[in-house]
Formats: structure tokens, C-alpha cells, sequence
């Protein structure tokens, strides 16, 4: 039986949130009824939205975000970046995904407060735009905020010329004391916990007196496709990027373009429902899938075959087929560390045993998720076992019940895949997939069930 072959919700591009008090605390995972044969639209890249927002709020004239993504890291970044002085009009869009966004920057104005959220690209991106405010910035979140490293970013930040109380923590909450201008220049960082410490600095570099020379410290650099992205944003705007050498990149002086810009839909969400057609069998395809990125997502593409899928980009269509049946793998993933939770589900369903590494850096991510992938597969039977850079993953037979989210969008909808194929699955507090996608239980229903989203 093959079920929702192109169905679709409505979208709201904020969520249903209105009446969040009522929706029952844990969400029952659906299973299918037989083969899947679906289409699903995805919105905007996270990613993208809020390095192209900075790069707006900093630029030469007014900019335009064509199918942003709307939701909660995204949302906290125009309200950041408006308290900073940036006026951010919603403008209606042809996107599908809610309005577009028309960017006019302003006078950059400290003395405001930035709540962060859980969203690691405020916390690491703001305090740079805050650096080059005039008055003081306080930077604070989440009670889960705070136990993410900020160090890199405040040392680099205090090397570049920037006063920061942060009380000797390296964390949440710390105030930046802006005097309108940073003089820039060398500056050394360890950014082994983290890509974002590394785009943090480069994307406002330009706007420092000197610019920017960064040098990465550490022994290792997690998630370089990511930093790839942040320079590919910023060139396309004009900005001059020197790499001198491995792990140095050198941002020049100078103007920032304004731009108009239509944002690719997020890969890494299509992750948890590419990786359905490997458990439940049949095919998921994602309209609109760039020929050309640098969205870690991309490498789905090469992922997902070693679990025995068949994956073809036709026409900017991707489509992953699958006869259900999943193979054990040996993966590093150092690259796509924000794509192991889903990876990681696959290869507890799989008849084989996977070994995942290159993704010790995921500890810090919005809670540790090596040790939470662990605890959680393990509750439903699992047998999976944390290593220094990753986990090892035996075959095992799985049972139901509750599966925690720890506050991050990530573990969530890998419950969900896990769901596709155990009965009795429930997520706790599904809805922190309005970080990054707050249409994804109207998504995954239709997808799995098909008609109209429950």
C-alpha cells in the first residue's frame, strides 16, 4: 500500500501555536500502514536565514530574504537584530513558507538585552553586530543556553579590541560593552567546540576598522562545510576572503552588498524524512533541492546509500527509494555532526551493527546528544554504546515508550524515525521542533498517514 503521494498540509509559517497549553504533552509517533510514496516541501534553511539576517542588518542598503524560514532561532534573530537598531519588514512572499523579509539596516544601538533562546547562531553570531554598537549589550537565554561553550567567542571577540563582562564563566549571560567601532585584526581562537565560533567573527569582520585575521587553534575544526557556507555568504556579497592557510581565513575591510536572495529549503530537516523511506520502504522525494550548495544536508546524497538507499537528484527534485530493510554502517561524520541524530536512528533499526564517529564535537549542541541518543535508544531496548568521538550501535529489538526530547529539535524527530517502526513510540514536548521547523508533526502526519494534517 503506498500512502501520501504529494500530500500536504496547510502551513503556518509560525506554528500552531495559539493553543500549545492543549496539545497533550507527549506526541504518539505514527507508524505507516505500508510503503511510503511522498513528497515533502521544506521550508527555508535555518542556517542560511539567519547568516544572510546579520548580513542584511550589516550592509550598504536595503536587503530582501525571499522564502526565509519562520520559526523560533530564526524569529529570536530579527528580534536580536531590530533591538540592535536593523528595521526587519515582513513583506508578502511567493514562497509557500509564510512572508518574506526586507532588511533596512540602521544605526547600531546598544543598551537593549538579547534573548538567545536555545538558538547557538544568536548566542555565537549577535555579539559581534553588538560589538559594533554604541552602549552596552546583554546577552542571555535559556536555562539550557547557559551550559553552552561561549568562550571562543568571547576571548576572540576581547582579542579584536572588545570589552565583555562575563564573570570569568566563557557562558551565558555576558554583556557586551560597544563603542561603535572594533579595531580587528589577528586573532586566535579555539573553535574545536564549534564551526559557529569561527562564522561568529567572520561575518561581521568586514565591518571592523582592520577586518579580520582568524586562526583556528585547536587540534581539530567540526563542521567545516559550515564555515564554508559563512564565506560563500559573505563573497557573494562582496566582501574579500583570503584562506592564507589550513584553519586561517582573512576577512578584508570594506562594504557588506545589500542583496535579494531566495533561501534554499533546509536539507538537514529533510534528514529525518528522507531517512523514512529506509525504515518504512517505498520513496520520499524534497522539491527543490539545489544542483549546487553548501548546506551540510547535501551530503544526505552520499550518506544514505551506505544504509542500502537508492538516492536520485532529477530536475531539483530528491528522491531517496528504499525496500525497508537497513544496513549496518561505519561512518565519520565530522563534517555533518548536526546530521547524526537521524544517522544515528537509522542504524539502531538496522540488521547490522554501525559504528558512528567524527561527532564528539555534538556533546555541546543543544544538549549532549551522544549521551541522549544513547539513553533513549537504549530505554526501548537498544544497544548502544557511547564512545570518546561517537556510538556504537548493535542490533537490537525495540519497544515502545516515552522518548525524551532534552529540548532539542534533533531528538525529537529522530524519535519519530524511530516511531516509523515501533509501536507505542511517544515524544515528550514535540514542539521544540519550532526551533528549526514548526510544521513537522503536520509534515511527518501527512507524510506517513496521508490526507489532511491532524
Amino acid at each position: 500500500m503506498l500512502i501520501s503521494k504529494y500530500s500536504q498540509p496547510d502551513f503556518n509559517p509560525f506554528g500552531d501555536q495559539s493553543d500549545e497549553d492543549e496539545t497533550p504533552k507527549n506526541w504518539p509517533a505514527p507508524r505507516p500502514s505500508g510503503q511510503l510514496d511522498a513528497a515533502v516541501r521544506i521550508p527555508g534553511s535555518k542556517s542560511l536565514t539567519n547568516r544572510e539576517l546579520v548580513l542584511s542588518a550589516l550592509a550598504d542598503g536595503p536587503s530582501r530574504l525571499r522564502a526565509p524560514l519562520h520559526s523560533r532561532d530564526s524569529n529570536l534573530m530579527v528580534e536580536a537584530l531590530r533591538s540592535l537598531g536593523a528595521t526587519i519588514d515582513e513583506v508578502p512572499g511567493d514562497g509557500g513558507f509564510g512572508a518574506d523579509w526586507l532588511i533596512t539596516p540602521g544605526e547600531l544601538i546598544g543598551s537593549t538585552s538579547i534573548d538567545c533562546g536555545l538558538a547557538g547562531t544568536v548566542m555565537r553570531f549577535v555579539p559581534s553586530v553588538a560589538a559594533l554598537a554604541l552602549g552596552p549589550t546583554s546577552f542571555d537565554g535559556d536555562a539550557s543556553a547557559r551550559r553552552r561553550p561561549m568562550a571562543a567567542i568571547i576571548n576572540g571577540l576581547r582579542g579584536l579590541g572588545v570589552d565583555i563582562t562575563d564573570e570569568g564563566r566563557g557562558k551565558l549571560p555576558f554583556t557586551i560593552h560597544g563603542t561603535g567601532n572594533v579595531p580587528g585584526g589577528r586573532v586566535e581562537i579555539d573553535a574545536s567546540l564549534s564551526s559557529q565560533f569561527v562564522s561568529g567573527l567572520a561575518l561581521t569582520a568586514a565591518r571592523f576598522d582592520e577586518g579580520a585575521h582568524i586562526v583556528h587553534t585547536g587540534e581539530r575544526l567540526p563542521s567545516i562545510p559550515h564555515i564554508e557556507m559563512t564565506l560563500d555568504t559573505l563573497e557573494a556579497r562582496g566582501v574579500v576572503v583570503e584562506r592564507p592557510a589550513e584553519g586561517e581565513w582573512r576577512i578584508q575591510a570594506g562594504p557588506i552588498a545589500a542583496r535579494d536572495i531566495a533561501i534554499e529549503p533546509d536539507l538537514s530537516n529533510a534528514a529525518p524524512f528522507l531517512a523514512a523511506a529506509l525504515v518504512a520502504g517505498g520513496s520520499v522525494s524534497i522539491p527543490g533541492w539545489p544542483a549546487q550548495t553548501t548546506q551540510v544536508g547535501d551530503q544526505l546524497r552520499h550518506i544514505l546509500p551506505h544504509f542500502g538507499a537508492t538516492v536520485t537528484l532529477d530536475d531539483g527534485v530528491l528522491t531517496v527509494s528504499a525496500s525497508g530493510e537497513i544496513s549496518g554502517v561505519t561512518l565519520d561524520l565530522s563534517e555533518a555532526g548536526e546530521l547524526a541524530p537521524a544517522v544515528v536512528s537509522l542504524a539502531a533499526l538496522a540488521n547490522g551493527p554501525s559504528v558512528i564517529t567524527g561527532i564528539g564535537h555534538i556533546r555541546h549542541h543543544e544538549t549532549d546528544r551522544l549521551a541522549a541518543l544513547a539513553n533513549e535508544i537504549n530505554k526501548l531496548g537498544g544497544k548502544v554504546t557511547e564512545l570518546e568521538d561517537g556510538l556504537s550501535i548493535e542490533p537490537a529489538q525495540l519497544h515502545g515508550g516515552e522518548w525524551l526530547s532534552y529540548e532539542d529539535h534533533r531528538m525529537a524527530t529522530s524519535g519519530a524515525i524511530i516511531g516509523l517502526a515501533v509501536d507505542g513510540v511517544e515524544i515528550n514536548d514535540v514542539q521544540t521542533t519550532s526551533k528549526t521547523l514548526p510544521q513537522f508533526t503536520e509534515l511527518w502526519t501527512a507524510m506517513v498517514v496521508g490526507g489532511p494534517s491532524v
